[in-house]
C-alpha cells in the first residue's frame, strides 16, 4: 500500500472523529429537560394563538394564495387555529412532580 493512502485514510479519520465530537458537543449543549420542551412549545402555541386572535379570520388574499402554495397556507392557517383552540379549552397540566 502506497504512503499517500495511508495519510489519506488517516485523514478521513481524523476529520469523522472531528465531526463526532463536534455533534456529540453540540447535542449536549442543546439538550432540554422534558419540562423546557413542554414550556417552549406551549410558548409557541400562545404566540401563534395569539397571532391568529389578533389577525381578522378572512381567506387569503387571491395575490398571495394562486395555486397550491396559497390553498397549503390556508390549510396550514386553519390546522394552527384548530389547534390553538384545543389547547385554549384544555386545562394546564401540573407542574410539579
Amino acid at each position: 500500500m502506497r504512503w499517500w493512502k495511508v495519510l489519506g485514510a488517516a485523514a478521513f479519520v481524523g476529520v469523522a472523529a472531528t465531526g463526532v465530537a463536534i455533534a456529540r458537543a453540540e447535542r449536549q449543549r442543546r439538550a432540554y429537560t422534558p419540562d423546557q420542551v413542554r414550556d417552549r412549545l406551549r410558548d409557541r402555541v400562545a404566540q401563534v394563538s395569539d397571532a391568529a386572535d389578533q389577525a381578522p379570520d378572512q381567506d387569503v388574499p387571491p395575490e398571495a394564495g394562486q395555486g397550491r402554495a396559497g390553498s397549503a397556507l390556508s390549510r396550514l392557517a386553519r390546522r394552527v387555529r384548530a389547534l390553538a383552540a384545543r389547547l385554549r379549552r384544555r386545562s394546564p397540566a401540573p407542574t410539579g412532580r
